[in-house]
């Protein structure tokens, strides 16, 4: 009998470190209530969060807030109530788009609250950081904000070489016909 609550004991230690883990590891965990989806429509989700590298675990409510209470964090214990299922990303906009899109065709997912880069955040919080661009695309637009003056520079050469050879041939022209 003992060794048998050895293991369940372990086994919650061993959930309370994974979330942890995962707090201290990622910038973004969002929690979801799946109540409804089928199996086939989470394993269809969790492909697609690993496409992003983010990672669906399901753990009691429970243990996922000891988890929250070992790393400081407060403000989530209203959205740890029913089933519940959490999502960890390591970028702050790759996992969040995933989830509304997702969630826009299967309404049984249903966001309810997370943490943003340490901030407490409800569905509504959620929905905004999925609106944003990625790191990617982000960097991409500071880029050719960057391209753009030097763009511009480039094309005004040109633009006065190409307009002094004109010049240059309008005057050669009548010349010659005298």
């Amino acid at each position: 009998m003992n060794n048998v609550t050895t293991k369940i004991s372990q086994a919650k230690i061993d959930a309370v470190a994974a979330v942890s883990e995962g707090l201290k590891n990622n910038k973004t965990m969002a929690i979801v209530s799946y109540q409804g989806l089928t199996v086939a429509e989470l394993t269809e989700l969790r492909k697609k969060l690993a496409e992003k590298d983010a990672y669906l675990g399901v753990y009691k409510n429970t243990l996922v807030g000891r988890a929250l209470k070992e790393n400081n964090v407060e403000g989530l214990e209203s959205y740890l109530e029913g089933p519940n299922a959490f999502v960890f990303s390591k970028d702050t906009t790759s996992a969040l788009p995933v989830l509304v899109k997702f969630a826009r065709y299967h309404d049984k997912l249903v966001l309810r609250g997370g943490l943003v880069e340490g901030t407490v955040v409800d569905e509504k919080g959620l929905k905004e950081v999925a609106k944003l661009p990625s790191k990617e695309a982000l960097l991409s637009m500071f880029c050719m904000v960057l391209n753009e003056p030097v763009a511009q520079f480039a094309r005004a050469v040109k633009a006065v070489a190409g307009g002094d050879e004109e010049a240059d041939g309008a005057e050669a022209a009548p010349a010659e016909a005298n």
